[in-house]
């Protein structure tokens, strides 16, 4: 291994030869080794030295390898364990994860893989630090004890190769967890791939995902890296994964448990080792009751699973994040530094959000344009109530203040003509346009960016 001090490696197997063959293996990437044949040996042995990585047959004489997980996960925590499974025994090596294994290979073992799981393995950090945070972009804001309980699990989380569901509301963090597990891990300085697997046509979500060769098929008109071949070595993270056509799940499956896959137009399959991160709005267990996701599926990307708390269910965290919001969107915008009033504040720390962290951005966003002397005052918030029905956060009225809220479609066409009206009236003087749309100046910049008008 490049730049790798020596490190010891405990191997636990009862047959000579699978010993040998992973000595051999390991001691030809630079690390030392020590062998047991039982688990009563291996206990003995991780209370007289000190180990780096473990890897351990799933069958022993004296017990199991999932006994020893839960050892090592308890004695021994900074410790990486993987286990040994036989041929196409995924139960076997779902739970060697559900009890904390940093990550299985089956026999007969693939050294190409055996070395791929040992160098990932070395990358993790020796004592149990906490997750890394680059910036305040880049992580999960707040001081509540669920984001605290979040922290804790994402650290875990970060030590295995597991696949991890996350689940959630829409606008509540998903893909912010998911990075941070990523960048946090023994992967970090591989490729991320996010996809949203809504938004992959059906027909060309194969080629998408596995790539094709040129002239495979019509209109193949040149060789495609697929999403897999992109993260290799890295974390490929399906968003929205409860939208995969049936089809298509059968193929992800197999991708997913065989390590490997097959380039469209390419007769022979290539070894991909990639982390699966998946998250869904949606209901997954639901949905395999009925019969819309495969249950097999569902089982092997949910080994573990992680819930993101509802911006409800952390209101205490609303203040930390509106300083944030309001700093990044003062940068994003050239404006001047934002302020909020308390009666404001207190009125976002009530409502309850259903969109959560996106929704409050949008909302923000939105009021920024309407607050005068860069100070949003509660009247420039136009929460949604029982008295207005729910405001665009993509788009609202010219003067919400004067007149009820609008379909969102009419509302955004209607903006546009006024605006447009305005600007011709005025041969595009845009400060006595906005002078008669009862706007700002900076207020009417801003929907003239927001419905595109040049």
């Amino acid at each position: 291994m490049e730049n790798n001090p020596i490190n010891k490696a405990l191997i636990i197997d009862d047959e000579p030869d699978l010993c040998q063959l992973a000595e051999i293996t390991l001691n030809r990437m630079g690390l030392s080794t020590a062998t047991a044949n039982t688990l009563t040996e291996a206990k003995s042995l991780l209370e007289k030295s000190s180990f780096d990585l473990c890897l351990t047959d799933m069958n022993l004489p004296d017990g199991n390898g999932i006994e020893l997980v839960s050892h090592i996960q308890q004695n021994y925590p900074n410790l990486p364990v993987a286990v040994i499974t036989a041929y196409g025994n995924m139960e076997s090596a779902v739970k060697a994860l559900k009890a904390g294994a940093f990550d299985f290979v089956s026999k007969p073992i693939d050294l190409q893989v055996l070395r791929g799981l040992v160098n990932s393995a070395m990358q993790l950090p020796k004592n149990n630090v906490e997750i890394t945070e680059t910036s305040n972009d880049n992580k999960i804001l707040g001081n509540s004890s669920a984001v605290t309980a979040l922290r804790t699990k994402l650290n875990k989380l970060a030590r295995s190769q597991a696949p991890v569901f996350i689940h959630g509301e829409s606008g509540c963090g998903k893909e912010l967890a998911a990075k941070m597990i990523h960048q946090s891990g023994a992967r970090s300085q591989q490729p991320f791939i996010p996809v949203n697997c809504g938004a992959i046509p059906s027909e060309l979500m194969e080629s998408e995902f596995f790539g094709h060769k040129k002239g495979s098929f019509t209109g193949a008109s040149q060789n495609k890296t697929g999403l897999f071949q992109a993260a290799d070595g890295g974390t490929l993270f399906l968003d929205e994964v409860a939208d995969l056509p049936l089809n298509m799940q059968v193929k992800l499956l197999r991708a997913i448990q065989e390590k490997s896959i097959r380039t469209i137009g390419e007769h022979q399959e290539q070894k991909i080792d990639v982390r699966i991160l998946s998250a869904s709005h949606k209901n997954l267990g639901m949905l395999v009751k009925q019969g819309a996701f495969r249950e097999d599926l569902y089982y092997r990307i949910n080994v573990i699973e992680l819930e993101i708390p509802a911006l409800r269910d952390r209101a205490d965290d609303i203040p930390l994040l509106i300083d944030f919001l309001l700093t990044k969107l003062s940068n994003e915008n050239d404006n001047d530094s934002i302020t909020i009033s308390p009666q404001a504040q207190s009125l976002l720390q009530e409502y309850t959000f259903p969109g959560n962290i996106r929704e409050l951005e949008n909302i923000l966003e939105r009021a920024m344009t309407l607050a005068e002397n860069n100070r949003i005052e509660a009247s420039d918030l136009h929460l949604p109530d029982t008295s207005q029905s729910s405001i665009s956060t993509s788009s609202t009225e010219l003067n919400p203040s004067k007149s009820p809220a609008k379909p969102t479609a009419n509302l955004a066409e209607q903006e546009k003509n006024s605006i447009m009206a305005a600007l011709e009236k005025h041969r595009w003087n845009k400060t006595a346009a906005a002078k008669e749309l009862g706007l700002s100046l900076r207020q009417l910049r801003y929907r003239l960016q927001k419905l595109h008008i040049e």
